[in-house]
């Protein structure tokens, strides 16, 4: 812990480290990991370097190839297209004899698959290399932890392909500005509303499902994932106390939230359909809406922003990322305070956040998931990855496969998941052939005080300056507890 001084009125007070060190956890802490020179350009005002970075225009973006959600959709549509008119010509090949209608050994289908998926990987390894070179790491990291707390996972291609104008267009736009607007711009993103299944929500008593049943006997009905992922992890959590009764009633209010299909629907766009939507007043956590259509939907969002339930539970997963797996209580609280004093303006909370002396508690309690790992490493010698595939197998390896958290509860955020033995051990083969490639042009010793500051220990140190080798050295130095948490 952080030196406790006593004030006049017997009241223990955190007390902030030395300049140096607060340099270093500027850096490896609430950043991504340290360039070269990075913790000096921090050390003469850390949390104004901080502070400074905060942006109420939003997160930078990754120079991918800008296509957005919409665009990514009809590609997909045009892909369901090939692969229908594919099936139909093999089909009607199978029935004809192999001297008049000859199989062609182009494959179009796989050829529009290997596009789509390039585009995945494309968003991806931009999104890294904004990670390893931006000199703002903190923004950077905020918008990293609302895209997880907002997770859209690549559980099928159609997902797959909006998780990158997902981010561009819901998550870092929004990232510093008032909870609410971030709720709702990721609650209807098209992505969300894919991955979730929303769009196949259709109320009971719509006129759309009366519609579905005299044409063809159809049954439609609710899909209540997104209701409950909104509240059990994106609002008020799973502790406040809803029921089932109040995820049913949100679904309700949500019917309509859909996807545009042509050009005159707003194809690939958020719409409404009216004719989907559940009729009736809902009562949702005790609270009754009573108007109609979009703005029933809308307005249980603005409320669940507002609800001081959200503050708490969303402060808490702030505190946890960056600061502790089990933070402090006061932390919490300061940070919860902030969130409702200004209605949830997250710009206001980051810096609640470094204005915290227990965020600067020196002691490196947060382990590196996988992509905070490597992205640190490549950072430390002031490079990127020139190809995805100098990226994602060591991440498939170590449990974090791009764009592809496990379920809606988005990546884990805790020592226990990531430092397990088998993964130290392929952390260790990954950073010993990392070393192979580039340590024959770093001095190992200026590298350790680059990377850690005043986080260096003398035992790393040094391990560094003592090995036969500057290979030996820089793996020791990445592979270093030091390094690896922060």
């Amino acid at each position: 812990m952080g030196n406790v001084a006593t004030s006049r009125k017997g009241e223990r007070r955190l007390s902030l480290p030395s300049k140096d060190m607060m340099a270093a956890i500027a850096v490896t802490r609430f950043g991504l990991g340290a360039r070269p020179g990075e913790i000096e350009t921090a050390r003469a005002d850390p949390r104004g370097f901080l502070v400074d970075q905060i942006r109420h225009d939003g997160a930078d973006l990754p120079r991918d190839s800008g296509e957005t959600s919409a665009q990514r959709l009809a590609q997909i549509r045009d892909y369901e297209q090939l692969r229908k008119m594919e099936r139909d010509r093999k089909d009607g090949q199978a029935g004809a004899t192999a001297a008049n209608a000859p199989l062609d050994k182009a494959d179009p289908l796989k050829d529009a698959r290997r596009v789509l998926r390039d585009k995945v990987g494309d968003d991806f390894l931009a999104r890294a290399r904004l990670g390893t070179n931006t000199p703002a790491a903190f923004r950077e990291r905020w918008a990293l932890f609302w895209a997880n707390h907002f997770t859209v996972s690549a559980t099928e291609q159609i997902t797959a392909v909006q998780i990158g104008p997902f981010e561009r267009e819901a998550i870092r736009p929004n990232a510093f500005g008032g909870f609410e607007s971030l709720l709702i711009a990721a609650s209807t993103h098209p992505a969300m509303l894919t991955y979730l299944d929303q769009a196949q929500s259709i109320g009971p008593n719509s006129q759309a499902a009366a519609a579905a049943a005299r044409r063809n006997g159809r049954k439609v009905g609710l899909n209540e994932n997104l209701a409950r992922e909104i509240l059990e992890l994106h609002t008020v959590g799973v502790d406040a106390g809803y029921r089932q009764a109040d995820v049913t009633e949100f679904a309700r209010a949500l019917t309509g939230f859909s996807i545009g299909r042509d050009a005159e629907d707003r194809a690939g766009q958020f719409v409404f359909r009216e004719n989907a939507h559940e009729p009736g007043g809902r009562t949702i956590l005790g609270r009754h809406y009573g108007r109609q259509g979009m703005e029933q939907g809308l307005s249980v969002l603005r409320d669940l922003a507002a609800d001081p339930r959200t503050a708490r539970h969303v402060c808490g997963k702030i505190a946890r990322h960056f600061v502790s797996d089990t933070p402090s209580p006061i932390l919490t609280a300061r940070l919860e305070k902030r969130w409702i004093e200004t209605g949830g303006d997250l710009a206001r909370v980051a810096k609640a956040l470094i204005e915290s002396p227990e965020a600067w508690d020196p002691t490196p309690a947060k382990f590196k998931t996988p992509y905070e790992y490597t992205l640190s490493t490549w950072r430390l010698i002031g490079a990127e990855p020139s190809a995805l595939d100098r990226l994602a197998p060591i991440l498939v390896g170590l449990g974090q496969k791009p764009f592809s958290p496990p379920s809606p509860k988005g990546w884990p955020d805790d020592a226990q998941t990531w430092a397990a033995p088998d993964a130290l051990i392929k952390r260790m083969q990954w950073a010993q052939g990392f070393a192979a490639v580039v340590a024959d042009r770093t001095d190992p010793n200026d590298l350790a005080v680059q990377a850690l500051g005043a986080r260096l220990t003398p035992a790393v140190a040094k391990a560094v300056s003592r090995a036969e080798t500057r290979k030996e050295a820089f793996a020791l130095l990445v592979m270093s507890p030091e390094f690896q948490r922060r």
